[in-house]
Parts: C-alpha cells; sequence; structure tokens
C-alpha cells in the first residue's frame, strides 16, 4: 500500500518551492521511503501568496488525494493549509495534519488582510484528525511564540519544539517523518 503525503509549500520569495522547500521534501522522501508518495505541486505566484488562490489551489490538490492522506504545511504555506480546511471540509478523512514553522495569523501572531483570523481553529479541523505542530527554536522567520499561541488555539495539536533548528527545520525532517509513519499505521489499524 502506497501512502500519500501532500506537501504544501512556503512562499514569500522567489526559488521557495525549488531552492528552499524541495530540501524538505527531499529529506521526507528518504526518511519515509517507497511506500510513500509525497506530492509537491508549485503554488501560485510563491512571491505574494494569495489566501483565496493557494487555496483554489490545495482543493484541486484534495480532490486527487484518497482518504488516509497526510497533509503537510510549511510557513505560509501552512497557514493558508489549515485555514483552508478550517473554513471546509476537504471531503476525504484525513490520518493527520502537520504543520512546520507556521505564522499564526491574529492576536500575538502576524496581521493579514487575505485571511482572517479564527480564535476557534481547532474547533474547525476535521473531527478526530490529529494535528502536529513543528517548530524550531532557531526560527528567525517565524517567531518560536507562533507555535505557542497555535497551542492555545488548537488545543489537541501535538507540539514539537525543535531546539536548535531554524525556519527550514535545518533541512532534517526525521521527526515529522516519524510521525507520518505512526500516523498511517494508525489509521490503517482502524480500518478507514
Amino acid at each position: 500500500m502506497t501512502h500519500q503525503v501532500l506537501f504544501v509549500q512556503g512562499g514569500g520569495a522567489e526559488g521557495t518551492h525549488d531552492e528552499w522547500d524541495n530540501k524538505l521534501v527531499e529529506s521526507l522522501g528518504r526518511e519515509l521511503g517507497s511506500s510513500y508518495q509525497v506530492c509537491y505541486p508549485q503554488m501560485p505566484n510563491e512571491v505574494d501568496p494569495k489566501y483565496e488562490r493557494w487555496k483554489a489551489a490545495l482543493k484541486k490538490e484534495f480532490a486527487r488525494l484518497d482518504d488516509g492522506a497526510i497533509l503537510v504545511g510549511h510557513s505560509i504555506g501552512g497557514t493558508i493549509l489549515i485555514n483552508t480546511l478550517a473554513e471546509e471540509s476537504p471531503g476525504l478523512a484525513l490520518s493527520g495534519i502537520l504543520l512546520l514553522a507556521v505564522p499564526f495569523v491574529g492576536e500575538g501572531g502576524w496581521p493579514s488582510e487575505d485571511i482572517k483570523p479564527m480564535p476557534d481553529l481547532g474547533k474547525r479541523l476535521p473531527a478526530q484528525t490529529p494535528v502536529y505542530l513543528y517548530h524550531g527554536s532557531e526560527d528567525e522567520t517565524v517567531p518560536f511564540e507562533h507555535v505557542r499561541i497555535y497551542a492555545k488555539v488548537i488545543p489537541q495539536a501535538v507540539v514539537r519544539r525543535l531546539v536548535g533548528r531554524d525556519h527550514q527545520l535545518n533541512n532534517d525532517m526525521s521527526e515529522v517523518a516519524a510521525d507520518i509513519q505512526r500516523l498511517a499505521a494508525a489509521y490503517a489499524t482502524q480500518g478507514r
């Protein structure tokens, strides 16, 4: 059985897909092995990520996935992913949602003209879907405080604070891959 993983890139700079986040995807693929298919679509206009455009692109990607898929979002891509999921169901059962170095939009986080803050974010997510948050203590792009805010608004989330890791998690996806493997095994065991 092949497990599907959708990896949503970050944005804000030219080359994010091909020169930055591709290293995360390569690390993830190595760690997961051949029984996982990591889908890594290029999102529209990565230099200026707009919520509605990326949301529409994500919905097209969701339509290509099967039940049991795992969603991973990095940086602003993770912010857009989690807000998209909170607004409307992807129409499939997910094994998990994993967010890497994700900026929080709302009180205590970053302002946005594009994304409306959701203080009840955790309640809006697909029921029974595990959520994991990863953030490096040396992230100079998204303040470490953002993971604490996410932990408050998604109280069911498992938080992984990674000491000494930067915004790109030092291109080491070993902890993320281990969690994905556990989530996929748990999903298969539940017979969903």
